[in-house]
């Protein structure tokens, strides 16, 4: 293997080089009651500590809203922290904005839309290959779905075909954002998110983490850690479904 290779990544695929790793994977961006991001500004401030403009990638449009707004509704909540945000879709070469980016924040949304969008533009490897060299990445729900191995644990609806279903890979796991408990009092007839998730073990062996409202996985080097107030339930082909405690290393997933 020349040099060249030795930096290459494939989407999708875990890799030894986790030193540098600099993440806050978030379930969502606003928990009950709070304001957008209000529960994460701290370890946003921490994140980023090291630059004063953060690219917005927010090609998962909540709702339809447009690129331009849901930056303009993100740059809000990061002008409280003193930083500048700037959506990658005003870039003329995206590819090279994120790698020479300092920060970079994923939004929530659709995550078939944000995936699509990725792969359309040619960002998923750099977008990887950039976390992998150190550049501090905040994600939220459709956000954080694209960091695990595949987006086939995501709760949203297939409204466009995206090329893969293979994501960034920066974490050796799949997660499923906004996870929610089976509630016995519910009407609901359809399936629990742990059956969905059961139905995704009959055809991979990848690991998730149901991610609850308010938790977040804080990325260091090479630690995975939960924080939050709430536990998070880790579900593994084979296995009956098991919580873990807020601070606890999740590395041996």
């Amino acid at each position: 293997m020349n040099h060249a290779d030795e930096n290459k990544f494939e989407p999708g695929q875990p890799t030894e080089n986790h030193a540098t790793r600099q993440l806050i994977i978030a379930s969502t961006s606003t928990v009950f009651g709070g304001e957008y991001l209000d529960y994460l500004t701290d370890e946003m401030a921490q994140l980023f500590k090291d630059t004063d403009e953060i690219i917005f990638i927010p090609f998962a449009r909540p709702g339809g809203i447009s690129h331009d707004e849901y930056t303009d509704r993100a740059a809000k909540i990061f002008k409280k922290i003193n930083k500048k945000l700037v959506g990658l879709h005003t870039f003329k070469n995206p590819i090279e904005a994120l790698k020479t980016a300092k920060g970079v924040f994923t939004g929530g949304g659709n995550t078939f839309v944000l995936v699509s969008s990725l792969y359309r533009l040619q960002l998923m490897q750099p977008l990887r290959e950039a976390i992998f060299n150190g550049l501090p990445y905040l994600g939220t729900s459709a956000g954080s779905n694209i960091c695990g191995l595949s987006m086939q644990t995501t709760n949203d609806m297939p409204i466009v075909y995206p090329p893969s279903f293979k994501t960034l890979g920066v974490i050796p796991f799949n997660l499923n954002p906004h996870y929610l408990d089976p509630n016995p009092d519910s009407k609901h007839m359809g399936e629990t998110r742990e059956t969905r998730i059961a139905e995704f073990h009959t055809q991979s062996t990848v690991p998730v983490v149901g991610l609850r409202e308010g938790s977040w996985l804080r990325v260091i080097n090479n630690k995975i850690i939960l924080k939050g107030k709430f536990k998070a339930r880790i579900f593994e082909q084979g296995k009956q479904p098991y919580e873990i405690e807020p601070d606890t290393l999740i590395n041996f997933l």
